[in-house]
C-alpha cells in the first residue's frame, strides 16, 4: 500500500488550473490547423487564424486564452493501493484550485447559493470532483476548466430504444443547431450514451477529454462520430456563429450498458479552446 499525502495533490492542482487555462493542446491547434486548410469561408479562415493566434499570445504571454476562465472540474483516477493520508481528499483539490485562480489571475465564477442569492465564492471553490477508483499505486488528476457558454448549451435527453442510432445522431445535431454561436466554436462535443440519466451525463463530459487526434476505438462507433461531425459541419454556423464549414473540431462519443427500457443521451459541448490539463502524483 503506498501512502500519499495530501498535501502534494495542492501545487499540483494549482498548477493544472493555470496551465490548462494559458495552454492550448497541441491536438487543438493541429484541428484547428486541419479545418482551417479546409475552410472554404474567408471570413472563416480569418476566424480561425485569430484563434492560434490568440492561443499563441495567451502561451507567451502568460495569460488565459478566455476570459471566462470557468468552473474547475476535476477528475480523478485513484489507483486501489493508494492510501491517502495528511488531511481530507477534497479539501486539498479545493485549496489547489483557489490557489491556481488567485495566483494565475483567472476569473472566479462560482456562486455559493445557485438560485436566490448567487454570491460569488470569490476563489472559484469549490471545484467538481469525479473520482474513480482503479488498478494501480497512483493518482491522476485532470482539471478541465468548463465555461458557462458552451456548458449551457448541453442537455440530456431520456431517448425510446425505438430511436436507434439514427435517433441519437439527429438529437446531437440538433443539439449543436439549437446551440448557434453561442458555444464559441467550433466546438467539441462529447456525447454519452447509456448507464442513467445522471452518468450519461458524466459520461458526455469525460468523452472530451479524449485527444481530438485519436479516434474512437470501435470501429463502428468512430463511424458514427465522422458522420455526425459531417453533419454539424454542414449546417453553416460555422466559428463564431458567423458562417463557414467549421462548426466542430471533434464528436467524442462514450457508453455504457443501460436498462432495456432505457437510452439516456447527452451532449455536453466545448468552446474551441477545449481546456484541461493532467498530471500523475506516484
Amino acid at each position: 500500500m503506498k501512502e500519499i499525502n495530501v498535501s502534494r495533490l495542492i501545487p499540483v492542482v494549482r498548477k493544472l488550473c493555470i496551465d490548462a487555462n494559458y495552454y492550448a493542446g497541441p491536438d487543438v491547434v493541429e484541428k484547428i490547423k486541419f479545418f482551417m486548410d479546409k475552410e472554404e469561408s474567408p471570413t472563416a479562415r480569418d476566424i480561425l487564424a485569430l484563434m492560434l493566434e490568440n492561443h499563441k499570445m495567451a502561451a507567451e504571454e502568460q495569460m488565459p486564452m478566455c476570459q471566462d476562465t470557468g468552473v474547475a472540474v476535476v477528475f480523478v483516477e485513484l489507483g486501489q493501493d493508494v492510501h491517502l493520508v495528511g488531511g481530507d481528499f477534497n479539501t486539498a483539490i479545493n485549496e489547489g484550485v483557489r490557489q491556481g485562480y488567485q495566483d494565475g489571475y483567472l476569473r472566479k465564477s462560482m456562486v455559493d447559493d445557485p438560485v436566490i442569492e448567487r454570491k460569488n465564492t470569490r476563489d472559484n471553490t469549490p471545484a467538481l470532483i469525479y473520482t474513480e477508483i482503479v488498478p494501480g499505486d497512483s493518482l491522476k488528476i485532470t482539471v478541465a476548466p468548463k465555461g458557462g457558454g458552451a456548458e449551457n448549451m448541453s442537455e440530456v435527453r431520456m431517448m425510446k430504444a425505438a430511436d436507434g442510432i439514427e435517433g441519437v445522431k439527429d438529437f446531437v445535431v440538433d443539439r449543436i443547431k439549437r446551440s448557434g454561436g453561442n458555444p464559441c466554436p467550433p466546438v467539441v462535443v462529447g456525447v454519452g450514451i447509456g448507464g442513467s440519466f445522471e452518468q450519461c451525463a458524466l459520461l458526455a463530459k469525460k468523452a472530451l477529454l479524449r485527444p481530438l487526434t485519436e479516434k474512437h476505438p470501435d470501429p463502428k462507433w468512430a463511424a458514427v462520430e465522422d458522420e455526425i461531425l459531417e453533419r454539424i459541419n454542414k449546417l453553416g454556423i460555422g466559428p463564431q456563429g458567423l458562417g463557414g464549414r467549421t462548426t466542430a473540431l471533434a464528436v467524442q462519443i462514450l457508453y455504457k450498458p443501460c436498462h432495456i427500457a432505457s437510452m439516456p443521451v447527452a451532449v455536453n459541448v466545448n468552446c474551441h479552446a477545449h481546456r484541461h490539463e493532467s498530471a500523475v502524483i506516484e
